[in-house]
């Protein structure tokens, strides 16, 4: 065998990314190493692997697309000899792949990865972002070992492990004249102007709360950027509907904002971590999920404010 599991590693990361320069950056090495890995594989197993397009990155081949499935197959099987290893001593070693969904990673994934990393040097933990579907296609294609999300369009191929409710809250300017009540009823603000956070999983959920109990909202403004919906908040143009509770209460203009409870029977939203039940998991992968476990917790969640129960008592800064 004339060629490295190392060499195959450079050529899945191509492969997913479709890029050289990406698959460098995710495996933290040089372009030309990557490109020399894939010409060696080229040139050994006498194959073209990739079309290359200018400026506009790689695409695989079909005889492409057969060896990246082969090859994470192989790197999957290699990986797991840490585990033999791993079982024998209480080392944990190798690569875990992390997703996270986008409006959650800013808040809980610094401190989640930091800890994870001090107390397990020996693991290298990497992380994509993305959006509910986007993670979800990850898992399938074993681009991702586990997925820390919210709990919505779960499929019966999915595994779900709760780890904490986020109930809504109401988001209004620090100065807004409800921004002093313990909690507000929906009913209160469906005719305030309404921001709304235009993501799938999020615009689905905050409208969903007005068409159940037959409101509907004065949509004022929408955006897929949660710091550019709490400068809209904090500026006065209008209230929105959040879960998740960043510590920092200004918004990045610089302006002040207020919690408040929503009063009310409302659903939550379940934050937890979706693995692909087919896939066997490696240990390192069960150790992350211990780490999840004690990290977040009810009143617990790195970068976040919670309220456990909704009790209505408002955050004012």
């Amino acid at each position: 065998m004339r060629y490295t599991l190392r060499q195959l590693s450079y050529f899945v990361a191509a492969g997913e990314t479709g890029s050289v320069k990406r698959a460098a950056e995710q495996v933290h090495i040089s372009q030309p190493s990557v490109s020399a890995a894939i010409s060696h594989l080229e040139s050994e197993l006498n194959v073209q692997l990739f079309i290359r397009h200018h400026a506009q990155g790689l695409s695989l081949t079909p005889s492409g697309k057969r060896l990246l499935r082969t090859a994470k197959d192989l790197l999957r099987d290699a990986y797991a000899i840490y585990d033999v290893a791993n079982s024998a001593n209480t080392m944990v070693a190798g690569p875990i792949n992390v997703g996270c969904f986008r409006t959650l990673s800013p808040l809980i994934l610094p401190d989640l990865w930091k800890g994870f990393a001090a107390s397990y040097p020996d693991a290298q933990m990497h992380v994509t972002e993305g959006s509910e579907a986007a993670l979800i296609d990850g898992l399938r294609n074993a681009q991702i070992d586990i997925a820390l999300t919210y709990a919505i369009h779960l499929t019966p191929d999915l595994e779900f492990l709760p780890l904490v409710e986020l109930p809504t809250y109401v988001l209004l300017a620090a100065d807004h004249p409800l921004a002093a009540k313990g909690a507000v009823r929906l009913e209160e603000i469906a005719s305030l102007p309404f921001v709304l956070l235009d993501l799938p999983l999020s615009r689905e959920y905050f409208l969903g709360l007005f068409e159940r109990n037959g409101l509907a909202p004065h949509l004022i403004a929408e955006t897929q950027s949660v710091d550019t919906l709490r400068s809209y908040v904090a500026s006065g143009i209008g209230f929105s509907l959040m879960t998740a509770r960043p510590r920092d209460t200004f918004a990045s203009n610089g302006k002040p904002l207020a919690y408040v409870a929503l009063e009310g029977d409302h659903p939550t939203m379940t934050v937890g971590l979706a693995s692909l039940k087919e896939l066997r998991r490696a240990r390192i992968v069960d150790v992350f999920i211990a780490h999840c476990r004690e990290i977040i917790t009810d009143g617990n969640i790195p970068g976040m404010l919670f309220d456990a129960k909704g009790s209505g008592t408002s955050s004012r800064f």
